[in-house]
């Protein structure tokens, strides 16, 4: 299974020829998507997890040279408005694939443009409230109108995620701003995140906000595994436990309506590093239950642009029609570090999380 998806991510023709990833393929219309940044910035990490090296240079050379203009990260490789754009959360993923890739080859240009885009995310899109604007136009840099219906066009806890772009930054190099940036969001995230969650009436906005909630639970770990004896530490794992707990239930309720094979695979990834980290326990059962159903989103088919990845998701139990490479990755990592727990090897360290 974990194979097969990797096959998909290498032959499926999801990475384009000049190394960018597309954002999903559209079985409805037989065509990519146009690359898309952030998931070409995931899929340097899932390739280099994966052990396929060559196609994580390819992908971390379209970031770095072709992608990156010097001063900013768009979001989408088009002529269209999308291209238009960059986004804060997209750009902290673009930052960790550089030195993902940095750090398996030692090429200092990516190092280089991953401490420049770290830069450009702490001053361009900085607020007067004290957060970060969500999505920028561009050229201008100018802040797009917030819509507090739609989280990925808000300031919010997910966020956090992308912030550990400057937790790695500055493991690289040392430079206390980037560890500061970090903590404030942290901080800010910490006292804010209950109320993400439901955050919509529509049950299927709901779910699309699970799988952003994920992203906070995610951007905890750094902190959350630090030494015994630090406040932060013990609020990141309350917020951890906690964070489990309300992704379980809001999921139990809405899986009838509308499923997400990322959000499955993102609660499970959670889960087992929180099991390793020795914050909670992995409930077995629940893993167990979540990684089957994770299995039952995999595309089989007779076309090789297909076959191997993994339905984005359904409602009311039809497909619909995205085969997605950031919830192919997701789920091929949940379910690789799923047989890692289950046969009792060493665990993974939180820097390898696509």
């Amino acid at each position: 299974m974990v194979a097969k998806a990797c096959a998909w991510i290498v032959r499926s023709g999801i990475q384009e020829a000049p190394g960018g990833v597309a954002r999903y393929y559209r079985t409805d219309l037989a065509r990519n998507h146009p690359i898309s940044t952030e998931i070409t910035g995931y899929a340097v990490s899932a390739f280099l997890f994966f052990e396929q090296p060559a196609h994580a240079l390819a992908a971390a050379r379209f970031l770095a040279r072709q992608a990156w203009n010097g001063h900013s990260m768009p979001f989408e490789m088009s002529d269209g408005p999308n291209g238009l754009a960059t986004y804060f959360f997209d750009c902290g993923i673009v930052v960790r694939g550089l030195l993902a890739a940095w750090r398996a080859t030692g090429e200092e240009e990516f190092l280089g443009v991953a401490i420049a885009l770290g830069r450009a995310m702490a001053t361009d899109f900085a607020s007067t409230d004290s957060d970060y604007h969500p999505i920028l136009e561009l050229p201008e840099k100018k802040p797009v109108p917030r819509d507090p219906l739609r989280w990925s066009r808000s300031a919010g806890c997910y966020q956090l995620k992308s912030a550990l772009a400057w937790w790695e930054l500055f493991e690289a190099t040392g430079e206390a701003t980037f560890l500061e940036r970090y903590e404030r969001l942290l901080d800010n995230t910490l006292r804010s995140y209950a109320s993400f969650l439901p955050g919509h009436s529509d049950p299927l906005k709901v779910v699309d906000r699970l799988h952003a909630f994920l992203y906070f639970v995610e951007g905890i770990l750094p902190k959350a595994c630090e030494p015994s004896g630090s406040p932060t530490r013990e609020r990141c794992r309350a917020a951890l436990c906690d964070g489990i707990r309300r992704v379980s239930g809001h999921l139990a309720q809405t899986a009838s309506e509308f499923e997400r094979s990322d959000v499955y695979a993102q609660l499970m990834r959670i889960r087992i590093f929180a099991d390793w980290m020795g914050i909670v326990p992995l409930d077995e059962a629940a893993a167990r239950r979540e990684a089957a159903i994770l299995a039952g989103f995999q595309a089989v088919s007779d076309d090789r642009r297909i076959d191997g990845g993994f339905h984005f998701g359904r409602k009311g139990g039809a497909w619909l029609p995205y085969v997605n490479p950031v919830s192919t990755v997701f789920a091929a990592q949940a379910l690789a570090l799923w047989q890692r727990h289950r046969e009792g090897e060493a665990p993974a360290g939180w820097v390898q999380l696509i």
